[in-house]
């Protein structure tokens, strides 16, 4: 059947609450199935799991694969981390995005509506097209392509169906994988700096990023609060342009700033991409002990895991 979880883990949830990571093969994934474990039994989900103890097969496209897997592993909890977010391959291919992106997080939130576990789901800042510079939780989405239109579907749906739901939106998470081959943004910049190649980065592109670390605890933290839901936003306290990062990294990690190359204007062919996606955090704030980072603390703590 495709399940590698040991049901002998069962015992533990005498000590520690059951969490199901729906997308634990993946760079946030990864990281939150090590990080969680310290508050959580924790039970990983994949398509392909590694075929080992603690992982539950899931395909969230298919409602029956998704109930077997809430079945075996009785969640209280769940992160819904799993996502097709190639944002250009999404407009492209918009039937399989739709299917993954706004499906698959309805079936697992019919689930956990079913089992009585409580969701946190993820969504994005692409949910908003970039031109009003800042954006707060409450403001009506206004996506600028078709990977964001079906995060925002997400996200209706997922309220819909769950409203106790937690969903976080997220610009740009910084760090490396726990998993082997990691493709992060990170991993990617030092990769090429390493190699010598040159870095194409807009200067027109301007988010707030969040370091995985610090991500993963604030994550915990918003399961946690029983009393929190609904949407929060999660990202440093100010903002940075994709070029000064990627310069900040090269620096950081002892590269030469000279292989960042500044872009200023998009690439034709590709999707469209928010200019200005700053997602205010003061709500965040005011629910969790962690603090918002600056980015510079982000690019810092980052750095440091590669």
């Amino acid at each position: 059947m495709g399940v590698w979880y040991d049901p002998s883990i069962m015992a533990d949830e005498k000590h520690r609450p059951r969490l199901l990571i729906v997308g634990a093969s993946g760079f946030v994934g990864s990281r939150l199935a090590l990080a969680a474990r310290e508050r959580f039994d924790v039970v990983c989900t994949g398509r392909r799991p590694p075929g080992e103890a603690g992982w539950v097969e899931i395909d969230i496209t298919d409602a029956a694969s998704v109930e077997r897997a809430f079945e075996q592993a009785r969640p209280r909890y769940v992160a819904l981390l799993a996502a097709m977010s190639n944002i250009d391959r999404c407009e492209v291919e918009r039937e399989l995005a739709e299917r993954v992106n706004v499906e698959g997080a309805v079936n697992v939130a019919r689930a956990c509506s079913r089992h009585g576990a409580r969701l946190l789901f993820t969504s994005t800042d692409a949910v908003f097209d970039g031109t009003a510079g800042i954006y707060h939780e409450d403001d009506p989405p206004c996506p600028a392509n078709f990977y964001g239109e079906t995060k925002a579907r997400a996200e209706r749906a997922v309220a819909d169906v769950l409203p106790s739901a937690v969903i976080v939106r997220l610009s740009l998470v910084l760090g490396t994988s726990a998993a082997s081959g990691g493709n992060s943004y990170l991993e990617k910049v030092a990769g090429n700096l390493k190699a010598g190649n040159p870095i194409i980065s807009p200067t027109y592109e301007v988010r707030n990023p969040i370091d995985v670390g610090t991500l993963c605890t604030l994550l915990t933290e918003l399961l946690l609060e029983e009393g929190a839901a609904g949407i929060f936003h999660i990202g440093a306290s100010d903002k940075i342009s994709r070029y000064e990062l990627a310069r900040a990294i090269a620096l950081r990690l002892g590269g030469d700033p000279a292989l960042i190359v500044p872009q200023t204007e998009p690439v034709a062919g590709r999707a469209p991409r928010g200019r200005d996606d700053f997602l205010a955090t003061t709500r965040l704030s005011q629910v969790c002990r962690t603090r918002v980072p600056t980015c510079q603390e982000v690019i810092e703590r980052a750095v440091a895991m590669v």
